[in-house]
C-alpha cells in the first residue's frame, strides 16, 4: 500500500535512530556519534556508527548504511511496509486502513487466518507434548539429549494418536472446513471424513525469518511410515524457499552458516552453541535457498550426512551455492554420520575443530572423484588428471584458476606447467560463445572496463554529496556551478535532486528523509552510502579548499563532456564549449561569506 510521504516522515521522526538501534545493539557515545559492534557482520572492534544528527547509521567495516527504516528492514528482514508498520506501532502512530481490491483482501485475509491457525496448532502440539499423552514424545526428545530450554526454543510438540484431535480443536475455535483444508493440517476425504495430517509424531514447527509458523515437520513415534513428514505446499509454505532454523540462525554473529540435512541436526548444533545452523526442508537444496542464505552470509559450511546419500547431496549443493556467489566448504564428520551423532560422541570442542578444518569445496569434489580411479595405474591416473583439468574450467578468473592449478599440482605431485597446458587445451575446445580461457580473459577485462562507469567520477559525486550534508554552506559556494543535473549516475541524480530541493525550500537538509523515498533495503543502503563517504577530517582549510575545487571541477568537467557528446545542435554545443573554457578560471573560496 502507498503511504503519504508526510506520514512516512512523521513515523521516522518519532523513532529516534539511536533509541531504536540501542534495543538491538549496545552503543557507546563517541564524540558526536554512537559506536557499537556491527550486527550485520562479525567483528571484535566497534566500527558501527550511529549518528543522531543525521539519523543514519554506517558501518566502516562492511559498508552497510541507512536510516531507521533500513535498519529494521535489514535486521528483521522486513519489507519497507512491514518496517513502517513496526515503527508506527512503536511510536503509537495509527496508520490508515489499507485499501485492497476484493481479491487482494480475500488473499490477505486467507494468509492471516492460516498464520493464526498454524500458531494455534503449534501451541496445541506443545501442550500435547507436556501432557500425559505426550510422554512418549517427551521421552524421545529427552533421550536425544535435548534440554527443556531447547524444546521451548524450537517450539517442539506432539501430535497425539487420535487422528482427528487437532481438527476438533481447531473447529472448536471457529475455523471452517475450507480454511482448515487450505492450511494443510487437515485432510478432507468423502469416505474417511476429516482427519489430521499429523498424528503420533514429534512435531517441529517451521518458521519464516519473522518467526511466524508457516508449516510443520513430524517424526513418527514407532515404526510407522513415512518416518518424516512435512506440511504440503500451501500459500504460506514453499519448501524450496525456506530453511529450517533460519529465523534463529540469521541473528548469529558467526561469520558463516552451517547447512544440515535434518531438523535434529539443526537443533543439536544450536544446543551445542552453533547457532548458525539451518536445514533444507525434506527436499534437495535449491537455488532459492542459496539466495536466501546469501542475504545473511558469504560462506556456507556443508554438514550433510557422511554416508553415500549425504555425499551425493553435498555434491549437488556445492555448485548451487557457488552459482549464488557463496563460498562453500565441507565439514568432515567421519566416523560419525551426522552432526547430532558427532556432538553426542565427541562434544562441542571437537566439532569446532572440524569447522576450523572444513575442506575447500573444490578439494572435496576432486577427493570424491579420486575414489573412482586407481592412482597407482598410469592410465587411470592420466584419466583422473584429465577430469581435474575439465573441472578447472569452472574458474572463470585466470588468477583464481592458476592458484587452483598450482595447489592441485602440489597435492597430486604433477608439474604445474603440464597441468596448466592440459587445462588450457580443454578450454580451447569450448564451443564458440564460451570463454576461451587465456585469450578471452583479456577480452572480457577490456569489455568490463568499457562497460563500467568511471569509478573516480562516482567517488567524486559521493564525496560532494557527503560534504553538502556535513556543511550546508557549500550549497551557496557551488551555486551557479553545480546543479543536480551534473550528477550523471541515475541514482545519484535522483538523490541530488531531492537534496538540492530540500535546501532550496528552507536551507536545511535531512538525508534520512531522502532514504525513506526508496522502498528496497538494497536501494536504501546504496543511497545512504552516498552520504557516508569517508572524508579526511584532518585537512586544514587550504587542503579542504583544494580538495573541494578538484572535486567540483572533476564533476563539472565530466558533466559537460557528457553533454557535448549528446548535444543536438550547434548552438547547444557552442554554449557547452564556452562553459568548458570557463572551467580554467574556476575557483571556490571557503573564506567567502
Amino acid at each position: 500500500m502507498f503511504y503519504p510521504e508526510d506520514l512516512v516522515e512523521e513515523i521516522r521522526q518519532k523513532n529516534d535512530i539511536v533509541d531504536v538501534i540501542s534495543t538491538y545493539v549496545k552503543l557507546q557515545k563517541k564524540g558526536a556519534n554512537h559506536m557499537g559492534l556491527c550486527p550485520f557482520h562479525n567483528e571484535k572492534s566497534p566500527s558501527f556508527s550511529v549518528s543522531g544528527s543525521k539519523q543514519m547509521y554506517h558501518c566502516f567495516g562492511c559498508g552497510v548504511s541507512g536510516n531507521v527504516y533500513t535498519f529494521i528492514m535489514e535486521y528483521e528482514n522486513y519489507t519497507f511496509v512491514e518496517s513502517l508498520k513496526h515503527l508506527a506501532s512503536r511510536a503509537g502512530v495509527n496508520l490508515p486502513e489499507e485499501e485492497y481490491s476484493p481479491e487482494a483482501k480475500r488473499q490477505a485475509d486467507l494468509r492471516s487466518q492460516m498464520l493464526e491457525i498454524n500458531k494455534q496448532a503449534a501451541k496445541y502440539y506443545y501442550y500435547q507434548l507436556k501432557s500425559e499423552r505426550g510422554q512418549i514424545a517427551y521421552e524421545y526428545l529427552r533421550n536425544r539429549e535435548l534440554s527443556d530450554e531447547t524444546i521451548i526454543k524450537f517450539g517442539l510438540g506432539y501430535s497425539n494418536k487420535f487422528s482427528d484431535d487437532l481438527y476438533k480443536y481447531l473447529k472448536g475455535l471457529g475455523y471452517s472446513d475450507g480454511i482448515l483444508k487450505e492450511s494443510g493440517l487437515i485432510t478432507m476425504d468423502e469416505k474417511k471424513g476429516s482427519y489430521d495430517k499429523f498424528w503420533n509424531r514429534v512435531m517441529y514447527p517451521i518458521m519464516d525469518v519473522n518467526n511466524r509458523v508457516i508449516g510443520f515437520g513430524g517424526r513418527v513415534m514407532g515404526d510407522g511410515m513415512p518416518k518424516y513428514l512435512n506440511s504440503p505446499e500451501t500459500k504460506l509454505f514453499d519448501k524450496s524457499r525456506n530453511l529450517y532454523g533460519l529465523n534463529l540462525a540469521r541473528l548469529s554473529r558467526k561469520p558463516n552458516m552451517l547447512i544440515c540435512e535434518g531438523y535434529m541436526d539443526v537443533i543439536a548444533l544450536h544446543q551445542a552453541g552453533f547457532d548458525n545452523a539451518v536445514a533444507s526442508l525434506g527436499t534437495a537444496f535449491t537455488g532459492l535457498q542459496a539466495n536466501l542464505l546469501k542475504r545473511y552470509t558469504h560462506e556456507v559450511l556443508v554438514t550433510y550426512d557422511s554416508d553415500e546419500a549425504g555425499i551425493k547431496a553435498a555434491l549437488r549443493a556445492i555448485p548451487i551455492l557457488k552459482e549464488a556467489g557463496l563460498t562453500a566448504k565441507v565439514i568432515n564428520m567421519r566416523p560419525y554420520k551426522d552432526p547430532d551423532e558427532f556432538i553426542k560422541a565427541l562434544g562441542r570442542e571437537e566439532f569446532q575443530k572440524r569447522i576450523d578444518e572444513a575442506e575447500n569445496s573444490f578439494y572435496y569434489e576432486i577427493s570424491i572423484m579420486e575414489r573412482d580411479y586407481d592412482l597407482n595405474d598410469p592410465e587411470q591416473k592420466t584419466k583422473f588428471f584429465n577430469e581435474i583439468a575439465k573441472k578447472m574450467l569452472v574458474f572463470t578468473e585466470e588468477i583464481e584458476r592458476n592458484n587452483y592449478i598450482e595447489a592441485v599440482a602440489k597435492r597430486y605431485k604433477i608439474e604445474y606447467d603440464n597441468l596448466r597446458k592440459l587445462v588450457n587445451r580443454y578450454g580451447a575446445q569450448l564451443p564458440l560463445g564460451m570463454d576461451r580461457l587465456e585469450s578471452s580473459y583479456q577480452y572480457n577485462e577490456q569489455n568490463q572496463k568499457k562497460k563500467a562507469p568511471d569509478d573516480g567520477i562516482k567517488k567524486s559525486q559521493k564525496i560532494l554529496l557527503t560534504w553538502l550534508i556535513e556543511d550546508t554552506s557549500l550549497f551557496k559556494k557551488i551555486s551557479g556551478i553545480i546543479t543536480a543535473k551534473d550528477f550523471r549516475e541515475p541514482l545519484y541524480y535522483e538523490v541530488a535532486s531531492m537534496l538540492f530541493e530540500q535546501y532550496e525550500k528552507d536551507h536545511t537538509v535531512t538525508p534520512a528523509k531522502i532514504i525513506s523515498n526508496f522502498e528496497s533495503k538494497e536501494e536504501q543502503s546504496e543511497v545512504a552510502a552516498l552520504f557516508n563517504t569517508n572524508l579526511q577530517e584532518e585537512m586544514n582549510q587550504l587542503e579542504r579548499e583544494k580538495a573541494l575545487n578538484e572535486t567540483v571541477l572533476k564533476i563539472k568537467k565530466y558533466s559537460l563532456d557528457y553533454e557535448s557528446k549528446h548535444a543536438i545542435d550547434i548552438k547547444e554545443l557552442q554554449n557547452i564549449i564556452k562553459e568548458q573554457a570557463g572551467l580554467q578560471k574556476l575557483h571556490i573560496s571557503l573564506n567567502d561569506g
